[in-house]
């Protein structure tokens, strides 16, 4: 994949920020600027219609979900750019995010989990604050898979889960289970990654376990990805054209 850009985005997703009681306004906002910024590049660029292929670790799923519902929603006029991210992506690889569960308290019990994989223990609190913020962020991520599901048929899907458990100093435990890291879907792909949650994106070497199957679907999709873009952008051009003209249409009347 000589040709492919690679570009990386950050967010804070300490537990105050992720979690907090405004988690839903918080994770869009970082879904907005995830959209800005990767626009703005690929238009100082001159990269607007390449294929996108997302690689997502844990709560950066949840991110990515949101931002591709808010891109897809996104053909006014005026912001129809915007547009571009969702009708450019071809294929998201999720790594340990959290996707399944209707059950508020073991959503909430994922993120805990999550949040004690990735920060010290000295920084959690002990009072309930945070469980009471994690139940409430569970709702909100329940409320982005429900968003995503109706998109989910654009795009190539590949769910990887760990198959090692973490050490949480007194107990090892598995952070996001397989059955919420990978669904069972119709046309989407799944496999396990024999690490655990804080190392199942970070390959040692290109011999490491796990590497070359990630790799192979990078290799696969950025191959297939040109021709179903440039195919969608026709699209989705007739629709915006089509849209603009609704709307002369309807000022006239």
């Amino acid at each position: 994949m000589s040709n492919a850009r690679i570009l990386s985005f950050g967010y804070d997703a300490s537990v105050t920020a992720f979690f907090g009681r405004t988690s839903s306004d918080t994770i869009l906002q970082h879904a907005h600027t995830l959209v800005a910024e990767l626009v703005a590049d690929r238009q100082l660029e001159g990269a607007m219609n390449r294929p996108i292929i997302f690689i997502c670790h844990s709560l950066g799923g949840i991110v990515v979900k949101r931002a591709l519902a808010y891109s897809a929603s996104r053909t006014s006029k005026l912001i129809q750019h915007l547009h571009s991210v969702f009708v450019s992506t071809y294929a998201v690889l999720f790594l340990g995010t959290p996707h399944q569960g209707s059950d508020k308290a073991k959503l909430a019990s994922t993120g805990r989990k999550v949040i004690d994989a990735m920060v010290p223990s000295k920084v959690l609190d002990s009072d309930g604050k945070l469980l009471e913020a994690l139940q409430q962020g569970s709702e909100t991520l329940q409320n982005i898979t429900d968003m995503f599901a109706p998109l989910m048929k654009n795009f190539r899907i590949y769910f990887f889960w760990e198959q090692e458990k973490t050490d949480f100093g007194t107990t090892f435990k598995y952070v996001v289970d397989q059955y919420s890291a990978a669904p069972i879907l119709d046309d989407t792909e799944r496999a396990g990654l024999p690490y655990d949650h804080r190392n199942m994106c970070k390959f040692e070497s290109r011999t490491a376990p796990g590497y070359r199957l990630v790799v192979a679907a990078l290799m696969t999709y950025a191959l297939n990805a040109p021709d179903t873009i440039t195919q969608r952008w026709a699209n989705a051009t007739e629709m915006l054209k089509a849209k603009r003209a609704a709307e002369a249409a309807e000022l006239m009347q």
